[in-house]
């Protein structure tokens, strides 16, 4: 039986790996709380805190389940204590990649993140299809990364973070930069203001006079058929010769020509400190 720590355990993350870990056999949870009213949250659910002390030492595997700006403070303490050889496994890449896990070369740093479910997906359970953040209802990916640790804590790691995000539909291992690279560079800095423009474009046509349900549904069908096109799920289909035309034009109005630069290391370690709380 693997002993698992989990430090924020009544959080939001904490909830939902706590809520997935505790029934499995294989694993003994020791769950971890900094006061007492998330202590209380934890006896609602039937789980009792134990001191983080008593935690560090007796854990395999150490799961980091706090926010990225606490991730440096909560590891500098923790790490310390733990025995030689244990698994220390972060749910973000901002903090580690930003030098946030303090050096020791006897244990192993793990690193995972849900992908969430895909757009496009054979769900066929209504409660699935709804299952848009990855609750347990709907298949997701995951994204995992070794920082350091012998090959096998690799499998090890990737056991635990299929147990925490299952049901899994694909498993990739990655760097750490990588891994910074899909988030917070794509996901957020690109995808999340890409689709933010997508709903005040909305927003401002309502402004304008068109029904807001007409111009809901239809830039919704039409945010499915473009998508469905550009990632390749219609075959060799491409967008008309007038909606390519359309596309070049707009880009000069709405994007900067060198935007790809979010990508750059300077950029990218910039979003994270900030992310962190290394720079306001």
């Amino acid at each position: 039986m693997t002993t698992i720590a989990i430090f924020g355990a009544a959080g939001k993350m904490g909830t939902r790996i706590s809520t997935k870990l505790k029934d499995l056999k294989q694993y003994k949870l020791l769950c971890v709380e900094a006061d007492k009213d998330m202590e209380a949250k934890l006896a609602q659910r039937g789980l009792t805190a134990v001191p983080a002390e008593q935690a560090a030492k007796e854990a395999d595997v150490v799961i980091l389940a706090v926010p990225d700006k606490f991730i440096g403070a909560v590891a500098g303490k923790i790490v310390p204590m733990v025995r030689p050889g244990t698994l220390i496994i972060g749910l973000d890449p901002a903090a580690p990649h930003n030098g946030k896990l303090p050096p020791r070369k006897d244990v192993s740093y793990f690193v995972v993140h849900p992908a969430h479910p895909p757009i496009f997906n054979d769900e066929t359970d209504p409660e699935a299809r709804k299952d848009y953040f990855g609750a347990g209802k709907a298949r997701q990916a995951i994204v995992c990364a070794l920082m350091q640790g012998p090959d096998s804590d690799y499998a090890k790691g990737e056991a635990i973070a299929s147990a925490m995000f299952g049901p899994i539909l694909r498993s990739h291992r990655v760097t750490v930069e990588q891994m910074a690279l899909l988030e917070p560079a794509l996901a957020e800095t690109v995808a999340a203001t890409c689709l933010t423009i997508i709903r005040e474009g909305m927003d401002e046509i309502i402004r304008r006079g068109v029904p807001e349900a007409a111009a809901r549904d239809f830039i919704l069908g039409h945010m499915g058929i473009e998508t469905a096109v550009l990632f390749g799920f219609l075959g060799n289909v491409k967008f008309s010769d007038g909606c390519l035309r359309a596309i070049e034009e707009a880009k000069k109005d709405i994007f900067q020509s060198d935007w790809k630069k979010v990508f750059d290391n300077a950029n990218l370690m910039t979003s994270i400190k900030k992310i962190c709380g290394d720079i306001p």
